[in-house]
C-alpha cells in the first residue's frame, strides 16, 4: 500500500530544481516539487503539497490536507488500541 502525506511547503529552496522545504507534521524534509508545480498557479511558501517518496504528486487545499492530518491521527489512535488490547493492557 502507498501513502501520500500532506505538507506544507515552508521554503523554496531552488525553484529551478523543483526542490523546497516541505513540514511533514512537523519532520522537514526537501522535496521535488516539480510534479505539483503549475507555471500558471506556481508553488509558494504555505501551500499544501500530497508528498510521497520524496516527490510532491499534487497541490491540495488546507482543508483537504487537515482532514486528511486527522485522519491519519485517528488511525494512529485506533492502531495504538489494538495493540493494547492485543497485549492485555487495556484498562
Amino acid at each position: 500500500m502507498c501513502l501520500a502525506l500532506p505538507g506544507q511547503i515552508v521554503e523554496l529552496r531552488d525553484r529551478e530544481a523543483g526542490i523546497a522545504l516541505v513540514d511533514l507534521s512537523g519532520v522537514r524534509r526537501e522535496v521535488n516539487v516539480s510534479l505539483a508545480d503549475d507555471p500558471g498557479m506556481p508553488l509558494g511558501e504555505g501551500d499544501w503539497v500530497l508528498v510521497h517518496v520524496g516527490f510532491a504528486l499534487a497541490r491540495i487545499d488546507e482543508g483537504q490536507a487537515r482532514d486528511t492530518l486527522a485522519l491519519l491521527r485517528q488511525a494512529a489512535d485506533l492502531q495504538a488500541e489494538l495493540d493494547e488490547v492485543r497485549r492485555g493492557t487495556v484498562t
